[in-house]
């Protein structure tokens, strides 16, 4: 499954009319790195590890795991030894609704990780299961579930129903072409009102007030704008 920027995947949902489905702006990423895509491995967290290491033993390679604990403030769920056996496991990435800790490991594990951040103390016991902690896992209001693709990187985090995923894709992919192109032609000196004939999209407001950039971008097929 191709990486593309998270950025390029919410503009493609957006001209697609689908939801776009972000995890909350304070999941950050742990440290920089390219961007992730693969299908999403849900897993709510009950104080114990052994509940990751039953969704390593089962995953298929290429999958992003899915944390629900809860959003807890008191505690971090994951650390060095579950990210690197996830990353051994053939995960390509890590998301949690929660804490990670170990930060200054997980750069060398090379697994990517996207949490609320780091916390030094690890749970202090198992907690009460409540139901298949493998059906679904929640982010902030989100309920991410195994038909959904994860697609992470600097900027955050998008679930994407993977139903839609190819037609996702093929928007997204061509939105990085055309912005990749006018980010070349800046770089030359084009000026990107000049690419845009963002004189000719004043001039026809001017006729017409109700006549929108994005309007004008989608005949042109400029990507500043969705």
């Amino acid at each position: 499954m191709g990486a593309l920027p998270a950025a390029a995947v919410a503009d493609a949902l957006v001209r697609l009319g689908l939801p776009v489905r972000l995890a909350p702006a304070s999941i950050r990423r742990a440290f920089a790195g390219d961007p992730i895509a693969g299908p999403a491995v849900p897993v709510r967290h009950f104080g114990s590890v052994d509940v990751f290491l039953e969704a390593y033993q089962t995953a298929t390679p290429g999958g992003v795991l899915v944390i629900d604990n809860e959003g807890r403030v008191d505690e971090a769920c994951i650390g060095d030894l579950t990210v690197a056996e996830a990353h051994l496991a053939g995960f390509v990435g890590t998301v949690v609704w929660g804490f990670h800790r170990d930060s200054a490991a997980l750069p060398g594990i090379g697994l990517p990780v996207w949490s609320l951040g780091s916390l030094p103390a690890g749970p202090r016991g198992s907690r009460a299961k409540d139901g298949d902690p493998f059906a679904k896992a929640k982010v902030g209001d989100l309920v991410v579930a195994s038909t959904d693709v994860v697609v992470a990187d600097d900027d955050g985090v998008v679930f994407v129903d993977a139903a839609r995923w190819a037609e996702v894709e093929v928007i997204a992919t061509r939105i990085v072409a055309d912005e990749s192109r006018q980010a070349e032609l800046i770089g030359r000196g084009t000026a990107l009102r000049s690419q845009l004939d963002f004189a000719g999209y004043l001039a026809r407001r001017a006729d017409d007030p109700a006549y929108t950039l994005r309007q004008h971008l989608l005949e042109r097929g400029g990507a500043i704008e969705t």
